[in-house]
C-alpha cells in the first residue's frame, strides 16, 4: 500500500539550527547517507524538531527511505507497515501513539526485526525515552532499546532568532534582527508557533507588497 505523503519543503538539514544537538544531526546526515546505522531513537518535548528532522533525513537520502507518521495513520491500522521493510531507511514518527495496541506492537516487532535482520536502518521518534514509552510487548522494546538514543535539546532565545531567520531566508524573505526579536517577545516561544506566524506574515507581505518591519508585523497581528 503506497503511503500518499508529502514531505515538507522546509524541512531540510538546511533549515535547522543544530545548536545544542549537533551529534544528533551529525548521526542523521550519516544515515541518510548510508554511513551508519542501525538507526536511532531521538526524543524531545512538542515542537523542537523531531518531525523536521525525520522529513530532512527523507529528504537527503532520496527514494530509499520512507517517513511513516504514525499520529496520521494509527487509524488505517499496521498494515500500512507491510513492505516497508524494502527501504533503506524508515521513519517512524510519535511512535508513543501505537504504543499499547498489541495488533501494532506485533507488526511493529514483525518490522523491527526485518530492517535489523537485513541491516539496515530505523529512525523512531518520540516524546519521550525508550523506556518511558507505553509499549507493552518486552521484545519490541527489546529490539527498539538497541537503537542509539537522543533527546532534542530546545532552542534559546537567541537560536530561536536564528532559526526564524533560516526559515525566512529559505522561504525567500528578509527578517531584520529587529523584526524577529519583535515576534519572539510577541507570540508564543515554541517553533511550531512561531513557524506558523512567519508563514502567515508572508503571505500577508506578498499580499501588501511589503516587507517584514515591525509596523507592518504590528499591523498584521492586530488581525491575526
Amino acid at each position: 500500500m503506497a503511503l500518499p505523503l508529502r514531505l515538507a519543503d522546509h524541512a531540510v538539514f538546511d533549515s535547522f539550527v543544530s545548536a545544542g544537538n549537533e551529534a544528533l544531526v551529525a548521526t542523521l546526515n550519516d544515515l541518510a547517507t548510508g554511513d551508519a546505522g542501525p538507526g536511532c531513537w531521538l526524543w524531545g518535548a512538542a515542537a523542537v524538531g523531531k518531525t523536521h528532522l525525520l522529513q530532512a533525513v527523507c529528504d537527503r537520502a532520496g527514494d530509499l527511505s520512507v517517513y511513516v507518521p504514525l499520529r496520521r495513520l494509527v487509524d488505517a491500522g499496521p498494515d500500512i507497515l507491510h513492505g516497508l521493510e524494502s527501504r533503506n531507511l524508515i521513519c517512524l514518527d510519535d511512535i508513543e501513539t501505537v504504543a499499547g495496541k498489541p495488533d501494532w506492537e506485533g507488526a511493529l516487532f514483525e518490522l523491527c526485526n526485518q530492517v535489523f535482520d537485513a541491516n539496515r536502518n530505523m529512525i523512531v521518534a518520540a516524546a519521550m525515552s525508550p523506556r518511558e514509552c507505553p509499549i507493552t510487548l518486552p521484545d519490541l522494546q527489546s529490539r527498539l532499546l538497541r537503537l542509539p538514543i537522543f533527546k532534542i535539546h530546545p532552542l534559546g532565545d537567541r537560536e530561536r532568532v536564528m532559526a526564524l531567520q533560516l526559515r525566512a531566508r529559505h522561504r525567500g524573505l528578509d527578517l531584520p534582527d529587529e523584526t524577529a526579536n519583535y515576534l519572539l517577545s510577541r507570540s508564543r516561544r515554541d517553533m511550531a508557533s512561531l513557524y506558523g506566524l512567519l508563514d502567515k506574515l508572508d503571505l500577508e507581505a506578498l499580499r501588501a507588497k511589503r516587507r517584514l518591519t515591525i509596523p507592518f508585523v504590528k499591523e498584521v497581528m492586530k488581525h491575526l
